[in-house]
């Protein structure tokens, strides 16, 4: 149970700082829809709608409130109307209409407390309050529920936030006398200190628990909510009574796990403060990487490391991106102690109700950083930044790379299917944090991709195509291929690539300034066939470049690169007409930039 593990030490060392936004322990969150206000003696002072962006509410729960699906269970304080309307009857027809067990198993559970050595004065004053059963009445009065004109019941059609007005969410502020005093009830310590006390005295049920190997009361409820506040997917579920879970090896749920409702506690509020903080989603996939101690890790998942690159003047060469990567990953490495470990985990819904473990590894510290360095260094590539309007030198984000291999062109974007995109980041994930080889089919669908310029209207998607193309090649040769033009590779499918180039960019040229980017050319038009088929296509191409070339400005300079990079082939290599390499991908980006460059030195 290494995570698990790990999760639980994560809260031990978060909670000592109040600040950071961690759950308490026997706490979760709900969005409310209707803040109710009353005074410490529990006196209606009025009720408003929650804005949807403040809607998070943290709430106290019990060891079955905690993870209730169906049934009646209430919450301890803030809940639903439901619960704690004992007017509810007066304006709902229909569902629960008869809410009279709902509101008994609240009142019940709150006047325990409130009698409990642990009370509130929060408590009391909100008991004080629902005793009188007039919130219903109180709510259409201040205009937050709407009801029917005619029939005086609550309008049917009518929603808060999203939710119908009879299934709103409660969150209660209390007006105190003493202006020090937290009025917000979901923001109070003295109130979260207060039910963990409580709770804790209620607990009962005491066995061995398989994590702490220590006597301590025991859950087989445990939380959910995990990766968001509508979250209804569970880590560890044990409802499953048939007999198909344990059939074989345990006689029930308590031979096959133990856990104490403390160590669940904290080990799940550790990994939604962690999400939430650092989590990144793609699709139902949840990915978080954390580290031992809470060491300070690069953001990797989101790719924002690299905005915080500074703008000088090696902005735009591979030395330069390099030596800003060192710098980065030093910084890290000098946070790092000698035994801090890095933990990767993956959160997928198996189904509505369950979530499984897609993946988790641990790392030593300083292996995770220099997987890191050397996949960012190794799958750098040149390509153009509209942020900064210029080319610059960076590597990819994981979601980039599946989408230019699976994406398709949508609304002027690459898209890419959500159960596609998390298989492939899952794939692509050990590359990154273990360093392994890029997946082969992978990177025969960026090439796939990338040889096929006509499957995308704008032709700014397939230059993102192309561009991450030759980064993940570079990563496929573990960095073993340069930045730039090299007019010493006489690689076939190289030389290939730089006619490709000179051809494109020569007819385009000769096009009017407003037909650029509507025009397809003969280059671009062949170019799959010229992937498949290079030498026979050549020909097709050289020829139909003829008429263009007769009204180039410059002809003679375009039939001088083609005559440069036709003398470095090999007869026999010019005549194999089998298909090109990925590598045709990089002979035709390095020689593109080269005359572009080369254009701006001219001028």
């Amino acid at each position: 149970m290494g995570w698990t593990d790990e999760l639980y030490q994560v809260y031990e060392l978060a909670c000592k700082d109040p600040e950071n936004g961690l759950l308490p322990v026997s706490h979760s969150t709900a969005n409310a829809q209707i803040e109710l206000t009353i005074d410490e003696k529990g006196n209606f002072k009025g009720a408003s709608i929650v804005n949807k962006e403040d809607a998070v509410t943290i709430i106290p729960v019990t060891e079955g409130s905690g993870a209730r699906t169906s049934g009646v269970c209430a919450m301890p304080f803030a809940d639903k109307l439901v619960y704690m309307c004992g007017d509810y009857t007066r304006y709902v027809e229909g569902k629960h209409s008869d809410n009279s067990t709902f509101f008994s198993a609240y009142m019940d559970q709150l006047a325990c407390w409130k009698e409990s050595d642990y009370t509130h004065p929060a408590i009391v004053a909100l008991y004080e309050y629902l005793q009188k059963k007039t919130l219903m009445e109180d709510l259409v009065k201040s205009g937050v529920l709407k009801t029917d004109p005619d029939t005086g019941m609550l309008q049917t059609k009518v929603k808060i936030n999203g939710i119908d007005q009879e299934d709103a969410f409660v969150r209660i502020v209390v007006r105190y006398k003493e202006l020090d005093k937290e009025p917000r009830t979901w923001l109070d310590p003295s109130l979260y200190e207060s039910f963990i006390h409580f709770n804790s005295s209620m607990m009962g049920n005491e066995q061995l628990c398989y994590a702490t190997g220590e006597i301590s009361p025991v859950t087989y409820k445990h939380p959910k909510k995990i990766r968001n506040s509508g979250d209804s997917a569970k880590l560890i579920s044990s409802n499953d009574e048939s007999g198909f879970t344990y059939r074989g090896r345990f006689s029930d749920k308590e031979e096959a796990l133990s856990v104490s409702y403390e160590f669940s506690q904290k080990m799940h509020n550790a990994l939604k403060w962690l999400i939430a903080k650092q989590g990144c989603s793609f699709g139902s996939l949840t990915l978080v990487i954390w580290a031992s101690a809470l060491a300070h890790i690069p953001d990797e998942l989101s790719g924002s490391a690299e905005d915080d690159w500074e703008d000088d003047e090696y902005y735009d060469s591979l030395e330069g991106y390099r030596s800003w990567l060192r710098k980065y990953i030093f910084g890290y490495e000098q946070r790092f102690r000698n035994d801090t470990k890095v933990m990767i985990m993956g959160l997928d819904s198996a189904s509505p109700g369950r979530l499984s473990v897609a993946v988790y590894d641990e790392l030593q510290g300083s292996d995770f950083l220099h997987h890191l360095q050397n996949w960012h260094e190794c799958s750098a590539w040149i390509r153009y930044d509209s942020k900064r309007k210029r080319p610059v030198v960076k590597s990819f984000v994981l979601r980039e790379i599946v989408r230019a291999a699976y994406g398709t062109e949508q609304n002027g974007m690459l898209k890419c299917d959500d159960k596609l995109t998390r298989e492939q980041i899952l794939r692509l994930l050990p590359c990154v944090m273990n360093g392994r080889a890029l997946p082969q089919d992978i990177m025969q669908m960026l090439y796939h991709k990338a040889s096929a310029p006509l499957k995308y209207e704008q032709k700014y998607l397939h230059s993102t195509v192309l561009d991450t193309a030759c980064g993940m090649y570079r990563a496929y040769r573990k960095g073993a291929i340069p930045m730039a033009y090299d007019p010493n590779e006489t690689d076939r499918s190289y030389l290939y690539g730089c006619l490709l180039a000179i051809a494109d960019k020569a007819e385009s040229d000769t096009y009017e300034e407003g037909d650029r980017s509507k025009r397809v050319t003969n280059a671009r038009r062949y170019w799959s066939n010229f992937a498949q088929h290079p030498c026979h296509t050549w020909q097709i191409i050289e020829e139909r470049l003829r008429p263009y070339l007769d009204r180039h400005k410059y002809r003679s300079s375009v039939e001088k690169d083609i005559q440069t990079v036709m003398d470095r082939f090999i007869p026999i290599e010019f005549a194999d007409n089998s298909r090109l390499s990925p590598m045709y991908l990089i002979g035709y980006h390095h020689y593109m930039s080269y005359m572009y460059n080369r254009n701006k030195e001219e001028n």
